[in-house]
């Protein structure tokens, strides 16, 4: 039934209800009317007007949740959805949502189709720009080890030889130039690293997330516990890039807005999956806004089709879960 048709029959309803009433209940209308008249007819006027008010509510209730769902949908959250009403979708081969065509459903089925697009373009899209962000970063991590190391290295020797030929107060001084020259080549490094994790590519995941780990508990002072499983299902090197970047983006954002003490990273398989979660004791948020660091990680948990959960509350901290499903072994 249309929409059209069924406002149409709510309301023919209502108004052939009144009618009967009238013409079955011993009610007269004199002239001039009664006051007695009078308020018979506007009770019932109130009672039509409710009674037209609840049935056009429960025919547009399809259409409020639409309208809630749109407001609120977000495509970084994929698998929101409205059920068609009448319970079945008779693309997939249910008849039982043939049983109650009509616009309503109709323009259900085609907003969830409109989602599904959607979803699957903003996952492509990011696909490409992360994987195009993921190669600028390796040419620059590249150019920076090869000119800026090399060139930082070589400023390091002459500095070295210029000292053990320098008199004794200009030596203090290239001895200080030179550990000037070191801090800021160790730094190139560490940027370099965070730029292009050349332990993921070499050594695995696991080896990288211990290094990630290490070296933000020497540069933040924060106590880092590592809890890794034994028996790891394999990934494929995208998905790892994912979880090694999520659990960076995490770190970075415990370091900077969590004022924690302590944060534990685990990795674990369940069920043909891998489970990276991030939790510290820091003072937590209630705030529903995320920036862009966290949406930047439900990005790129949609390009390894891994789900991102998270938790904060003011007080207990916050606990980040990533779950990439893992491929299944062949036997």
């Amino acid at each position: 039934m249309s929409l059209f048709w069924r406002i149409f029959g709510l309301n023919a309803l209502v108004l052939g209800a009144a009618t009967a009433l009238l013409l079955w209940a011993p009610v007269t209308v004199s002239v001039p009317v009664l006051l007695t008249e009078a308020v018979i007819l506007v009770g019932g006027l109130a009672v039509m007007l409710v009674a037209n008010a609840a049935l056009l509510r429960w025919g547009l209730a399809p259409l409020d949740r639409l309208t809630g769902l749109m407001a609120t949908v977000d495509l970084l959250r994929p698998g929101q959805r409205l059920p068609v009403p009448g319970g079945g979708d008779p693309e997939n081969g249910d008849p039982a949502g043939g049983e109650r065509g009509g616009e309503v459903p109709e323009l259900i089925r085609t907003f969830n189709a409109m989602l599904d697009r959607l979803e699957h373009e903003r996952a492509t899209a990011s696909a490409r720009v992360l994987l195009a962000q993921e190669a600028e970063r390796r040419r620059i991590a590249q150019e920076l080890h090869d000119e800026v190391g090399q060139s930082m290295t070589a400023i390091l020797l002459v500095l070295g030889r210029a000292a053990d030929d320098a008199p004794e107060p200009l030596r203090a001084q290239l001895h200080q130039a030179q550990e000037i020259t070191r801090s800021s080549l160790d730094e190139v490094r560490r940027l370099v690293r965070r730029l292009r994790p050349g332990v993921l590519e070499d050594l695995g995941l696991v080896s990288a997330l211990t290094s990630l780990t290490h070296d933000f508990a020497t540069h933040t002072g924060l106590r880092v516990v590592r809890r890794f499983d034994a028996d790891l299902p394999a990934l494929g090197p995208e998905a790892e890039l994912v979880l090694y970047r999520v659990a960076q983006e995490s770190l970075t954002n415990t370091a900077r807005h969590a004022d924690a003490g302590r944060v534990d990273v685990s990795l674990r398989g369940a069920d043909e999956a891998m489970v990276l979660e991030i939790a510290d004791d820091g003072r937590g948020t209630e705030v529903a806004c995320e920036g862009a660091g966290i949406r930047g990680m439900r990005e790129r948990a949609l390009l390894a089709g891994a789900t991102l959960d998270i938790t904060s509350t003011p007080g207990t901290g916050t606990r980040i879960r990533l779950t990439t499903p893992a491929p299944r072994k062949q036997h």
